[in-house]
C-alpha cells in the first residue's frame, strides 16, 4: 500500500462563518415576537398529520433536544409550545445574498457551503489587512449593522480547522486556531465533532477506542484505512491538523446525497427501509438548505460481497419533498433483484437540480 508523505500547509489564512440559526434568525427578526421563544423552521405536525421534518430552528428549541433532519412529530414532542414555521426560502435567499456580498468586499476567494454559511481565503484580500481575525471581526460587525443578524467565525490556516472553530463557541462566537495550537486544540475534541465523521462512522471509531482527538492519534494510517477507506486516508491527516483542500470560488453543486456503511449487515426489510428513509430524509433537508430541488432520485445498494447496484428514476417535476424522495427510493429498491446476502452500504441521491426559486417561477 501506498503511504503519502505528510505535507502541512500552513500558510493560508481561512475564515468560516456559519450564520447563528439563520432562518430562524431571520424569522426573529421581522417579527421580534417570536424572540424569546422556541421556533422550529419545518411543517406544523398538527397540520400534516405527522409529516415533515425540522429544516432548523433556534436556541431555545434546540434547549429541548430539537435539531434538523428530525421529523416534526418528534419536534412537537420534545418541546409541543413550539412555534413552526413554514418558511419563507426566497426571503432567506434573498438575506443570504446579502451577505456574500458583504463577504466579497473582503476577498473574492468565497466558497459558499450552503445560503448560511462560506469559507472565505483572506490570505490576500482587498483591503490587505494582515490579520484574519480582524477581517472575521469586521465581517461580524458588517452582517450586524447591514442585516441585523449575527454568526460565528472561526479563523484557522485550512477550511478543516476554520469549520471546527465556527462552531466552537456559538452563538456570536469567534474562535482562532494556530498551527502551533491545531494539535492540542484536535486532541480534547470529541471524535462526533470532528466535520465530516458520521454517526456511524462514530460508532465503529468507538467500538476502536476513539473517543477524542488523541485517541484518533494512536491508530496506524493503515488501520484507519482498512477501516473507513479514502475517509481513514483524510481521517488520519485531520488528527494531525493537515487538510490542504483550497477554497474554490466556482463551486457548483450538481447532486445532494446521503449514504452509510453498516457494521452489522442489514437483511430485514423494515430496516432497510427505515435507513432508506434516514438518508432520503438527510437529503431533503440538505436540498432545503441549499435551496435545491432536483428531478433524478438514485438509490445505491453495497452488498456482503461488495457488488454494488445503482439504480435512478426521473420525477416529472423537481422535489425537495422528504415524503416524494423516499417514496421514489423505496420505489427503486424495491424494483432491484431480491438477493440473499446482506446490505453493507445504503444510499440516496437527487441529482438534476436547479434552484428552488426558479422552479417556483417555472410552476407558476
Amino acid at each position: 500500500m501506498l503511504i503519502f508523505p505528510l505535507l502541512n500547509d500552513t500558510s493560508r489564512k481561512i475564515i468560516h462563518i456559519d450564520m447563528d440559526a439563520f432562518f430562524a434568525s431571520v424569522e426573529e427578526r421581522n417579527n421580534p415576537n417570536l424572540v424569546g421563544k422556541p421556533v422550529i423552521i419545518g411543517s406544523d405536525p398538527r397540520k400534516t398529520g405527522g409529516r415533515g421534518v425540522v429544516s432548523t430552528c433556534n436556541y431555545e428549541a434546540r434547549k429541548f433536544g430539537v435539531h434538523s433532519a428530525m421529523s416534526s412529530k418528534e419536534a412537537y414532542e420534545r418541546c409541543p409550545q413550539a412555534i413552526f414555521i413554514s418558511g419563507n426560502y426566497a426571503k432567506y435567499r434573498e438575506v443570504g445574498y446579502q451577505i456574500r456580498e458583504i463577504f466579497k468586499r473582503y476577498t473574492d476567494l468565497v466558497e459558499p457551503m450552503s445560503i448560511d454559511e462560506a469559507y472565505l481565503d483572506v490570505t490576500e484580500n482587498k483591503l490587505g489587512i494582515k490579520s484574519a481575525v480582524k477581517i472575521a471581526k469586521l465581517i461580524q460587525h458588517d452582517i450586524w449593522q447591514e442585516v441585523h443578524l449575527t454568526c460565528s467565525a472561526g479563523v484557522s490556516y485550512n477550511k478543516f480547522l476554520a469549520k471546527l472553530a465556527s462552531d466552537f463557541e456559538k452563538p456570536r462566537g469567534l474562535t482562532l486556531v494556530l498551527p502551533e495550537d491545531a494539535q492540542a486544540f484536535l486532541e480534547k475534541l470529541p471524535i462526533e465533532k470532528f466535520h465530516g465523521v458520521g454517526k456511524k462512522s462514530v460508532e465503529r471509531l468507538h467500538e476502536m477506542g476513539v473517543y477524542i482527538g488523541a485517541d484518533l492519534l494512536t491508530i496506524s494510517e493503515t488501520t484507519l484505512i482498512d477501516a473507513f477507506g479514502r475517509f481513514g486516508f483524510d481521517l488520519y491527516r485531520k488528527a494531525r491538523g493537515i487538510s490542504n483542500s483550497p477554497v474554490k470560488n466556482n463551486r457548483i453543486r450538481k447532486s445532494i446525497g446521503s449514504e452509510r456503511t453498516y457494521a452489522k449487515l442489514l437483511y430485514d426489510d423494515s430496516d432497510i427501509k427505515a435507513e432508506i428513509s434516514n438518508n432520503a430524509r438527510r437529503v431533503a433537508t440538505t436540498l432545503g438548505k441549499n435551496q435545491k430541488v432536483g428531478k433524478i432520485v438514485v438509490i445505491k445498494v453495497r452488498y456482503a460481497d461488495f457488488s454494488t447496484l445503482t439504480k435512478r428514476m426521473t420525477l416529472d417535476k423537481a422535489t425537495a419533498d422528504f415524503d416524494k424522495i423516499d417514496q421514489v427510493a423505496k420505489t427503486i429498491f424495491d424494483s432491484l433483484e431480491e438477493r440473499a446476502s446482506g446490505i453493507r452500504l445504503l444510499g440516496v441521491t437527487v441529482t438534476g437540480l436547479e434552484d428552488k426559486e426558479n422552479s417556483i417561477q417555472l410552476d407558476i
